[in-house]
């Protein structure tokens, strides 16, 4: 007796975490079917377009990727940032919850204040600062308000193999200048797109439902992540300079502090993601290929 296949609907496929979910190796070893939908396929914005693709595809789970995600855009356009953020969210939410399907809300350390001194637990009080970060926090409310099978996830730093990212810029920077200012005192976690794929996948097998935090182990500035780019890419000759946050004025405000505690992960036993710099390492080595 064969074992029916877990269909996954994927949104957001054509972002850079999306397309890492749909392109994940030996997810048919793991009996597991994955539906990938960018903006031509399910509008997130429609709940009959929501409730459409979930039924059609008789989904087991969605994993929520859509989303706004120019954070310093979002500051003259509220209205798209809450619509797809956070209408969408509850549009998705919504249509998961009608046909029993289990959700996978992507959310984002900007929910937090970025003022602390030690890692924020998912329990901890949200006081976003940004319209990027009130439209995801919405989301996350919105979702958690539909009720039903919910799994929220935030995350930081993120870059992989799809789409540009902060890796890609200081290579690119790298290869044209002999000075590449880089800010260092804004504290992180870089997270690589194939491990939190990877751990998303772990999770939404599971009914462990609730709030996680999940981005890669260890903490880092974006100065030193910098720093371990240009080690990984072999580039030499080329000099980092460290600046402030004040020198590099941008309209939205950027969280001087946004290191996520994996509390929830080591409570109900998961795997964890392994450390940034590990992750970079092998990052590195993928886009050789």
């Amino acid at each position: 007796m064969t074992t029916k296949p877990m269909r996954i609907i994927v949104t957001g496929a054509d972002g850079q975490l999306g397309r890492e979910l749909v392109n994940l190796p030996g997810l048919g070893e793991q009996g597991i079917q994955i539906l990938g939908f960018g903006r031509g396929g399910l509008d997130v914005t429609s709940l009959q377009s929501c409730r459409e693709a979930v039924k059609r595809y008789q989904a087991d789970a969605v994993i929520h990727c859509a989303a706004y995600t120019s954070v310093d855009k979002a500051e003259s356009e509220p209205d798209a940032a809450f619509r797809i953020n956070a209408e969408g969210s509850r549009n998705i939410a919504l249509a998961a919850r009608e046909y029993g399907a289990k959700l996978v809300c992507v959310s984002t350390d900007y929910v937090f204040e970025g003022t602390a001194s030690l890692p924020y637990k998912e329990s901890d009080e949200t006081k976003p600062r940004t319209v990027y970060g009130k439209s995801k926090l919405a989301g996350e409310q919105e979702v958690l308000a539909a009720g039903g099978k919910v799994f929220i996830v935030r995350t930081s730093w993120v870059y992989g193999k799809y789409g540009r990212n902060f890796v890609q810029t200081i290579g690119d920077l790298a290869r044209t200048r002999d000075e590449i200012q880089v800010v260092m005192d804004q504290i992180g976690s870089p997270t690589y797109t194939l491990d939190l794929a990877e751990f998303l996948i772990q999770l939404v097998q599971t009914n462990e439902y609730g709030i996680y935090h999940a981005t890669g182990s260890g903490v880092c500035s974006w100065y030193q992540f910098a720093q371990a780019i240009l080690e990984e890419s072999g580039v030499k000759g080329v000099k980092l300079v460290p600046c402030t946050t004040a020198e590099f004025p941008r309209p939205a405000r950027r969280p001087a502090y946004s290191v996520l505690q994996h509390g929830e992960i080591q409570r109900r036993g998961l795997k964890d993601l392994r450390h940034w710099r590990a992750a970079l390492a092998a990052y590195s080595e993928e886009i050789k290929k």
